[in-house]
């Protein structure tokens, strides 16, 4: 039987903005009212498949700063497209207030449906209410930020030209993922300071640079070399070395960079420091905006307010984003963020209301307590992937995904399954998943830890080696060219192991130049 066409939403493949607002405020009684959802305002904005390419190589940012590769990314993602062998997200969203979702006009409405549901609320109540993102971005500034960085680039390419803009940012885009604070919460943005900031970092020298950097003259009786000594060691305690970012170490101490050139590796060091909670949410942002447009969807069915076919049609885009391939699939590249995060929900949802014998040995705090929605909205606040996954995978989701534990050591020539489906095998299978989400453990691990202040003026770094992994030689000295670039002086980088303390190689620029 067939639902009455005069509840419906819509019916059929085409839209307007009518039919876009009146299907949306049915969404979001159900998100607020039901689920209890918390999101920012929404601002909902119709984009074309040139212009979600254009956002796909500016890494998803409005209001992004020119640079060449991103018109490469551009053309190559372009190139993909058109030749079918790519296709485009239906949607972007912005952690940002108000929280911008981007729409694709090329999508019918199911999917219009679908996708507000997922990244309007969804996403949006994930970015406002997780404490990553709570503590460690400031969605209410990024925009203005954004929009004050855009224009001082281009200032700055007005009065310095395009190259030399373009050899700062090239240098600071390559050591990105070591420009963030992992253990410290970075300052709050407010886009009125950091204007006034910039003017006056072009106008002044930079005084307390100069002093702490001054040439020192040589020593010419012991007396006065032990006073500089003393002296160095007061700067080094300054410095406050280790120091785990790179671009802020940079920023603060490099030897030669002008003031402009300071304030673009500040603007490239906020970006990276943006995208740093994403990269630790991205099972369970994905996993709760997939649960969220999948109830909402059922819920607005239930509700008679879609048609089947509509339905037929979500069922089919959402069986595609949750497909986890097989390890011997040619499509297989690890686990399905999507698949996981989304099963993981569900599995909360049955835990909460139809507990087995397992699963109460297992999470006797949440197993039958009957509020699923609670124990998923303290879930989403509460945790990243690591976290989460080690908190709350169970046996039964380590039997759906054939999940087992493999050893491999480099000195052998064979695998050994270390843990299967046992109890003990479970509590090994969670911990080895959930370590291999841990940004900490599996990023390398560098840090400032010396700089020779009383003579060469080296900068020396320190990589901390993990399970024997080392860094790819063309990459590790192209990067520390870059490096050297910054700072003005020779870098060396000695690679440490995390366990033994042991020194595994040592690399220096030596007076290379890029």
């Amino acid at each position: 039987m067939t639902k009455s066409a005069g509840k419906l939403l819509f019916d059929g493949s085409d839209w307007n903005f009518d039919t876009l607002s009146r299907t949306y405020d049915a969404i979001e009684e159900i998100a607020l009212g039901e689920l209890k959802l918390d999101i920012y305002p929404n601002q909902m904005e119709i984009i074309s498949s040139e212009q979600m390419l254009d956002a796909y190589s500016s890494v998803g940012m409005p209001l992004m700063y020119q640079h060449w590769s991103f018109g490469k990314r551009f053309v190559f993602e372009d190139h993909l497209y058109r030749k079918g062998r790519r296709g485009l997200a239906y949607e972007l969203v912005i952690n940002s207030n108000p929280c911008i979702v981007y729409l694709m006009e090329e999508n019918t409405m199911a999917m219009q449906a679908l996708v507000t549901a997922h990244a309007a609320f969804g996403h949006n109540h994930f970015f406002k209410n997780n404490y990553l993102f709570r503590q460690w971005t400031d969605a209410s500034a990024i925009l203005s930020y954004m929009e004050f960085a855009k224009k001082y680039i281009t200032k700055c390419e007005e009065r310095h030209g395009t190259a030399a803009v373009e050899a700062i940012l090239d240098s600071a885009h390559a050591i990105m993922d070591q420009g963030v604070f992992r253990y410290r919460r970075p300052p709050r943005l407010s886009s009125e300071k950091e204007r006034e900031r910039a003017r006056e970092r072009l106008e002044y020298e930079e005084q307390t640079f100069n002093d702490l950097w001054r040439t020192l003259p040589t020593p010419a009786s012991p007396k006065e070399r032990a006073e500089a000594e003393r002296d160095a060691s007061e700067r080094k305690k300054a410095l406050n070395l280790p120091e785990e970012n790179l671009l802020y170490f940079l920023e603060k101490t490099s030897l030669i960079l002008e003031p402009w050139q300071r304030e673009l590796l500040r603007i490239v060091r906020v970006i990276a420091q943006y995208f740093y909670p994403q990269r630790q949410t991205k099972v369970m942002n994905e996993g709760c905006a997939t649960f969220t447009h999948h109830t909402i969807m059922n819920r607005l069915f239930e509700k008679d307010l879609v048609s089947e076919g509509t339905m037929l049609e979500v069922l089919h885009s959402h069986a595609n984003v949750v497909f986890q391939p097989g390890f011997d699939d040619p499509r297989y590249h690890g686990m399905n963020p999507y698949a996981l995060g989304f099963a993981m929900m569900q599995d909360i949802q049955r835990i909460c209301t139809e507990p087995t014998a397992e699963d109460k040995d297992w999470f006797p705090e949440i197993a039958g307590n009957g509020d699923w929605r609670a124990t998923l909205l303290d879930a989403w606040a509460n945790h990243r992937d690591e976290s989460f996954i080690l908190q709350y995978l169970s046996p039964a989701m380590i039997r759906k995904f054939r999940l087992f534990l493999l050893t491999d050591s480099s000195g052998d020539n064979y695998l050994e399954v270390a843990s299967i489906h046992n109890e003990r095998g479970y509590q090994a299978v969670r911990a080895a998943l959930a370590r291999s989400y841990d940004i900490g453990a599996n990023q390398q691990d560098i840090q400032v830890v010396d700089v020779d202040l009383l003579g060469d003026r080296q900068l020396r770094l320190q990589h901390n080696v993990k399970n024997g992994v080392l860094l790819e030689e063309a990459s590790r000295d192209a990067t520390l060219r870059h490096i050297r670039h910054l700072w003005g002086y020779d870098v060396s980088l000695v690679g440490v192991d995390a366990e033994s303390g042991e020194e595994l190689y040592e690399y220096s620029t030596d007076g290379d130049m890029l």
